[in-house]
């Protein structure tokens, strides 16, 4: 759930102003900042399988140390509490660690069954990925009221603020639009790399759009 996670993040700043946007990407999106690194490591396993479900071609065949509940609520801790140690901000840290956990849930509902509730336990997944229109729409629709929320309670300082801020929404779009369309990736190298640095870079211009912007 790409963009819905980052729905979360851009809604996240109406309780959290004093927070970074980088930052609440960062926790909404942490587990999949993880993983790839965790997968080029050989630690978690991933399989490239076009008709897996509709939406994505991957079989998630183990990650349980950047996807189990268990496991997200500890990065979620470690997490906040990092934040907190940096900021001292009580209610940034406690958004950051929602955050996290929410990448679990959200994933809950659109994976199938493979999301273990900690490393050897159950797995769980409503399948919402199993209808590219069911997905679409309720991403899509989470999406354009997390930015919504966001445009509501920041204002930019200036150009940078604007623009920088605008060309990030419309390319995070076209990004979710473009992997609908987009053959599977060539190997599970590729995709391990592809998907680090995509979700770095957007993290860092999520914080440098969001540094030219103010609470309203």
């Amino acid at each position: 759930m790409f963009i819905g996670h980052y729905a979360v993040a851009l809604a996240s700043k109406r309780f959290a102003p004093r927070t970074s946007l980088g930052a609440l990407i960062a926790a909404a999106s942490l587990l999949d900042l993880l993983w790839p690194i965790f997968i080029l490591l050989g630690w978690e396993q991933v399989r490239i399988q076009p008709g897996n479900t509709a939406f994505t071609p991957l079989d998630f065949v183990s990650y349980p140390i950047s996807h189990s509940l268990v496991a997200a609520i500890g990065w979620a801790t470690l997490f906040a509490l990092l934040y907190y140690l940096l900021v001292r901000y009580g209610r940034g840290a406690i958004l950051i660690w929602v955050g996290v956990v929410s990448h679990w849930v959200l994933d809950w509902i659109s994976h199938r069954p493979d999301m273990p509730l900690y490393p050897g336990g159950l797995r769980l997944g409503l399948g919402l990925w199993n209808s590219i229109i069911a997905t679409v729409i309720v991403e899509g629709l989470m999406y354009a009221i997390g930015v919504w929320i966001y445009l509501r309670v920041t204002r930019p300082k200036d150009g940078v603020g604007k623009w920088g801020l605008l060309s990030f929404v419309i390319a995070v779009g076209a990004l979710y639009v473009a992997n609908i369309f987009s053959p599977p990736p060539p190997s599970v190298r590729m995709l391990g790399i592809g998907a680090l640095v995509l979700s770095s870079f957007l993290v860092l211009w999520a914080w440098w759009a969001d540094r030219h912007r103010e609470a309203r």
